[in-house]
């Protein structure tokens, strides 16, 4: 994560760790906190949060917190709430800043927004399985001219991606339509691609959810052969927890693998 330097003077409470310096704290208005409060009060949810992080996203221009003539930042209660919301799009359902800006662009809160712990389904990847998928309902068609324009992806990609069977979209008359599923591929793939991930190098990532696929039928096989819609109906739901729950450890073993590297 890039720790960003101010250009508009020292905020002498904050180390690079977040420990206060010995110099006093600038008085706030009412319910303003400092960056480092911030941090504190968001700890407990958040235990990965650190002024480095809360400093890059405002970097991004996610976050715009006022500033005092002495350069200090102050965060009011809405600019937390909207930090929240932040933190909780990236660690629930694994969006990417440009996605989490977008949301937040279209009015996104953190009441949508809440702590799996704090629903009633706070099962892992809870969040991920509402919001992404659904294994009875493909949702809305688009078009490949919405597919460009929704998510910035260049056609070539996209053709690049039926290549590889990455998508296949639905043909429907003479034009090709990719359903809501196969657009959020699009769109991630899109966003890789800005980092030299070519269409090959997917292959890893096909071949890893045929297999998991795969493991999660034979566990449920037997239920969703059954001539009893009602069994039938009750294994699809398994089988979307189950999907949500392999999508969230695999997510937590790829962050610990990852925290290995960057070491």
């Amino acid at each position: 994560m890039a720790v960003t330097s101010d250009s508009d003077g020292p905020e002498p409470l904050e180390g690079v760790d977040g420990a206060a310096d010995a110099q006093p704290e600038p008085v706030a208005r009412a319910k303003s906190l400092t960056i480092g409060a911030v941090c504190k009060a968001l700890s407990q949810e958040f235990p990965d949060i650190s002024i480095s992080k809360i400093r890059y996203l405002e970097d991004q221009k996610l976050l715009m917190p006022r500033r005092t003539p002495g350069g200090y930042r102050l965060y009011s209660g809405n600019d937390v709430s909207r930090l929240r919301t932040i933190l909780r799009l990236q660690r629930d359902e694994f969006l990417p800043l440009r996605v989490i800006r977008q949301e937040l662009a279209t009015g996104r809160t953190e009441t949508e927004v809440a702590s799996p712990q704090a629903g009633s389904d706070a099962r892992p990847g809870a969040a991920l399985r509402r919001l992404t998928f659904s294994l009875r309902d493909k949702g809305a068609l688009y078009s490949l001219e919405d597919v460009v324009e929704e998510t910035g992806a260049e056609r070539r990609l996209v053709a690049e991606l039926e290549d590889y069977g990455i998508v296949a979209g639905e043909m429907r008359g003479n034009v090709r339509y990719y359903d809501e599923t196969e657009r959020e591929i699009i769109r991630a793939v899109t966003e890789l691609s800005r980092y030299g991930v070519a269409g090959r190098n997917l292959r890893v990532f096909k071949t890893s959810a045929e297999r998991e696929s795969g493991l999660l039928q034979q566990i449920l096989a037997p239920s969703l052969r059954s001539r009893n819609p009602e069994r039938r109906k009750e294994a699809v739901e398994a089988l979307e927890n189950l999907a949500a729950v392999a999508s969230h450890l695999k997510h937590l073993l790829l962050v610990r693998d990852l925290r290995r590297i960057a070491k």
